[in-house]
């Protein structure tokens, strides 16, 4: 009999320990008689060693604890048995189409309805978006409903493959059915034909189900937004996707302020407008009226409302790579000083770039509160912040703890860990290397740039409401530097992504997205989103509208011209799907399952322990 964890059996030891018990338990105390002294000496003469081993067995709370201990052992080993199984029909995957087309007329609730008349004794529920999005895994029927009252749609692209995928690996011991509902208009990813067709292989019962019909739209399928002569201008796309003319009449709101145009498209036809002189904040685009989707009416605009920022360099020389880097970018105004001021809260970033003077104990005061009140700092290594320099203070205000310095003969290699825009375009690979401080990150902090030996050169992390970096490349040149990144074309183009993605505007493009877009937070945090406030460290931008995050507003738009489509109807797929047939590979229909002994062993313990608390109350023991 095969066991989970066969180290457990060391427990087995405990029987010896329980014999040696038994044998050395005070015995009974015996009156010697005169008369009988010579008989009695003789017997034990014969039967000294067997009474103790006879008594021992005869004695059932010996037997009853002898067994606890084996059990107990033996179910911490987790002993099993394998049997094959039949294929199970119970368990039951739901994948319901979430994107933007779905929201038309309506799609989505038809699929909530339909979904209910799959709903088996074991179901999960997945919505298909850009990502698989596991809704409920394993539920029992109440909770399938419950989910399922519970589903909006959502406004990205579905991948219904990679749905199916996740479905599949749900399904890959017991077996199943997956269920897909969609309109089958519009889908990222692989031919969701081609998902059926492998699922079905698998030996999974795989049924597409089809939702929605033809009807009209019109709709904003692109937008781009672009600094001209110092303001802000939209260029948009209209698409009418009816037969005939339509006329478009499109309300643009800035706050209070409120203008309009009007033009006709022709059908099946596009029209380009323009927006020009946006105010900042958030501008809403709208076509006047109502079709069969929304999503697709509204376009919304975020210009940054802080148009300069202010950032502050301390630090102890006069001529620095990143002062020059960052004295040349446009809406940005660099001070330089040599020590932290009393009054930071003019200042949206501070950069910190001393080379060998410490903070003094009130500087680092000032500095600690603008990063609790929603500041943002950037520490640049040196000699200052090496382990053996920088104190307590001023070690807890970086997002790694730095140590002593490492020289490298040959130079060491930069590698990105994640991909983010702070990394996009700037070949870290080509960054020769050599000095750096030895460093580790902090619990709870992220690192974008490491060496290839894990130690964190671009790490940031959040203090309170702040955000704090720590560069690793000292900017340092000449005879000092510690590395060749200021000699490099990227050098200045890594300061302005830094500066734009630290309290400043940076580029118009981050405010302004497209549905089913990625950002991770430095930590968990209250987001608002269109449709509410989620506390999460992953943005999933999946909806249509303005988010909330870190303060800072981001538009988010639909754009697609397939799913505002909403003439394309799912029937061919689903023709070709059934004209695939069944798949020539088929899988076995039973699966190897393991059934766990442990839990029928403490049962039988508890049994012996009742067992042995009667024979002890039997005695008057107890």
């Amino acid at each position: 009999m095969p066991f989970e964890t066969p180290l457990a059996l060391v427990a087995l030891a405990s029987v010896i320990l329980l014999v040696i018990l038994y044998l050395l338990r005070p015995k009974p105390l015996r009156v010697m008689v005169p008369s009988l002294m010579f008989l009695m000496k003789i017997q034990e003469e014969k039967k000294r060693f067997y009474t103790s081993i006879t008594k021992l067995i005869k004695d059932p709370l010996f037997l009853i604890q002898l067994l606890v201990l084996i059990l107990l052992a033996l179910a911490a080993a987790a002993p099993f048995i394998e049997t094959q199984e039949p294929l199970s029909g119970e368990h039951t995957v739901i994948i319901i189409d979430s994107s933007a087309s779905m929201q038309t007329e309506d799609r989505f609730d038809d699929a909530i309805s339909k979904a209910g008349d799959y709903v088996s004794k074991t179901n999960s529920i997945i919505l298909a978006q850009n990502i698989p999005v596991t809704m409920l895994e394993s539920g029992g029927s109440d909770a399938a409903y419950q989910t399922l009252d519970s589903l909006e749609p959502k406004a990205t692209v579905a991948d219904i493959s990679a749905a199916v995928s996740a479905g599949m690996r749900m399904l890959s011991d017991e077996g199943g059915r997956i269920v897909v509902i969609s309109d089958f208009a519009h889908w990222d990813g692989d031919d969701p034909v081609n998902a059926k067709t492998l699922a079905q292989s698998y030996g999974l019962n795989v049924e597409y189900v089809i939702v929605g019909r033809s009807t009209g739209n019109t709709g904003i399928i692109q937008g781009e937004v672009e600094a001209v002569d110092g303001t802000y201008t939209y260029t948009g796309v209209v698409k009418n996707y009816r037969n005939s003319r339509e006329l478009v009449e499109l309300e643009i709101r800035n706050g209070e302020t409120v203008t309009t145009q009007s033009f006709s498209v022709r059908g099946r036809s596009t029209q380009q407008f323009r927006v020009t002189d946006i105010g900042r904040g958030i501008t809403e685009v709208t076509i006047k009226g109502s079709d069969s989707l929304m999503a697709d009416n509204t376009a919304y605009i975020s210009i940054p409302r802080v148009s300069a920022k202010e950032m502050l360099v301390v630090s102890d020389v006069e001529k620095l790579p990143s002062l020059t880097a960052l004295s040349l970018m446009p809406n940005v105004r660099t001070g330089l000083v040599e020590g932290v001021p009393a009054d930071l809260s003019k200042y949206s970033v501070v950069v910190i770039a001393n080379k060998e003077r410490a903070l003094t104990s009130d500087e680092l005061g000032t500095l600690r509160g603008f990063i609790n009140g929603g500041g943002e700092a950037v520490f640049i290594a040196s000699d200052a912040l090496s382990g053996e320099n920088a104190g307590t203070d001023l070690q807890a205000l970086l997002p790694v703890r730095t140590g002593g310095m490492v020289d490298t003969e040959r130079g060491a290699t930069l590698e990105v860990i994640q991909d983010t825009r702070l990394s996009e375009d700037i070949k870290f690979a080509e960054v020769a290397v050599y000095k750096y401080l030895n460093a580790t990150e902090r619990r709870g902090a992220t690192t974008l740039v490491s060496t290839t030996e894990g130690v964190p050169v671009l790490t940031y992390g959040t203090i309170s409401d702040g955000t704090v970096v720590y560069m690793g490349l000292n900017d340092a040149f000449a005879e000092d530097a510690w590395n060749n990144f200021h000699n490099l074309p990227e050098y200045p183009v890594f300061w302005f992504k830094l500066a734009g993605w630290l309290g400043g505007t940076g580029s118009i493009s981050d405010y302004n997205l497209k549905t089913g877009a990625i950002s991770a937070l430095a930590q968990v945090q209250d987001i608002e989103t269109p449709g509410g406030i989620d506390t999460v460290n992953r943005v999933h931008y999946n909806e249509v509208g303005v988010y909330t995050v870190a303060g800072k507003q981001v538009a988010v738009n639909l754009y697609n011209d397939r799913e505002s489509d909403t003439t394309l109807e799912g029937y061919e797929l689903i023709e070709r799907s059934e004209a695939k047939g069944e798949p020539g590979i088929v899988r076995a229909d039973t699966y190897t399952a393991k059934n766990y002994l442990d839990t029928y062993m403490i049962i039988i313990v508890l049994l012996l322990v009742l067992l042995e608390l009667y024979i002890i109350r039997k005695r008057g023991e107890l």
